[in-house]
């Protein structure tokens, strides 16, 4: 089974956005040494622990300090663009480094209201992220018409639409592209959308059987302790988004319930219980019961650590985990 990477291009306290964009490299280059099949990226505004905005961009460099590991969004917002833009800027990265590029579609806006209106984008009227994913789809293809996206036309980048509900989980099936469900934040429906999306699933020119992918985050480390340690950063960082005072990566600390509060702390890990923390043998035990109970076809994986050498290290265990995953079953 194929496992990936999906990198927010974290911003960690005591450290600025462009030391996130050289360790995001570095993480890349690392994660295509270990074997990792993809290394996504998502859009996300307004957040000063997130570097990765200009998602496109950072992607650009990240493919040009690679070889052949596939990079792609994951996803891009495109309710935020015209989809004319977005194949023009995939087109000319799927032209850069040819078949080696993903486009994975979120229909959430990535930030607030007042993003929205920075980005001159309007939530009023009809929802038209169907019409644009099919829209964006004509330009990365064949067809011709009175506009056109050059580069784009004819790369035939690979689509993928990304959800964390039901909502995702049909339209991926109705177009017959690959799903990947938000389990590592947002859990909640994700045994509903796997079922759904295998169920309704229809052959497409794209994709002849349906391909699910699993969202964990991975929070790994030499001990038990030591994970959970670390996964204290990413405790502290979703608290504070759910409070309204989003900020850098923050520092992992010692006592978690003293920092946010035992009740905050029930709810974040509640939207973070599709994760693996902990030793070697834990995050292996953990992945494969994830991997047991859901089925998918490929996992996906994320972990938000304030220290750039232990992200790294917690990757490099969780690979050993999933490449061991088949004799372990």
């Amino acid at each position: 089974m194929k496992y990936s990477v999906l990198d927010l291009c974290p911003v960690p306290e005591g450290a600025n956005a462009a030391q996130a964009m050289r360790n995001s490299v570095d993480l890349a280059q690392h994660a295509e040494s270990l074997g990792y099949h993809r290394y996504w990226m998502a859009e996300h505004h307004n957040m000063p622990g997130i570097a990765s905005a200009a998602t496109s961009v950072l992607l650009g460099h990240v493919a040009g300090q690679t070889r052949h590991i596939r990079v792609g969004a994951g996803g891009i917002m495109l309710p935020n663009h015209a989809p004319l833009t977005i194949a023009e800027q995939f087109g000319t990265l799927a032209t850069l480094y040819p078949d080696r590029i993903d486009l994975g579609l979120g229909r959430a806006p990535g930030g607030d209201g007042h993003v929205w209106q920075a980005l001159r984008r309007s939530r009023a009227g009809q929802d038209s992220f169907p019409q644009d994913v099919m829209e964006l789809q004509g330009y990365l293809g064949d067809e011709t018409g009175a506009v056109q996206a050059h580069p784009g036309q004819g790369t035939h980048v690979p689509l993928w639409i990304l959800g964390s509900s039901l909502y995702g989980a049909q339209l991926a099936a109705h177009l017959g592209l690959p799903y990947a469900f938000a389990s590592h934040f947002a859990p909640d429906a994700l045994e509903d959308a796997a079922y759904l999306y295998r169920r309704d699933f229809k052959p497409s020119e794209q994709l002849a059987q349906p391909h699910f992918m699993l969202a964990i985050n991975v929070f790994a480390a030499d001990t038990d302790a030591e994970g959970a340690y670390l996964r204290t950063s990413m405790q502290q960082a979703f608290a504070r988004l759910r409070s309204g005072t989003p900020g850098k990566l923050p520092r992992p600390v010692a006592d978690i319930d003293a920092a946010i509060g035992a009740g905050m702390r029930a709810a974040v890990d509640g939207a973070l219980r599709i994760s693996a923390t902990g030793s070697p043998q834990t995050v292996r035990d953990q992945i494969a019961a994830l991997v047991h109970q859901h089925r998918p076809d490929e996992v996906i994986l994320t972990g938000q650590i304030h220290d750039h050498a232990a992200r790294k290290r917690s990757f490099e265990i969780a690979a050993q985990a999933l490449h061991a995953l088949p004799a372990a079953a």
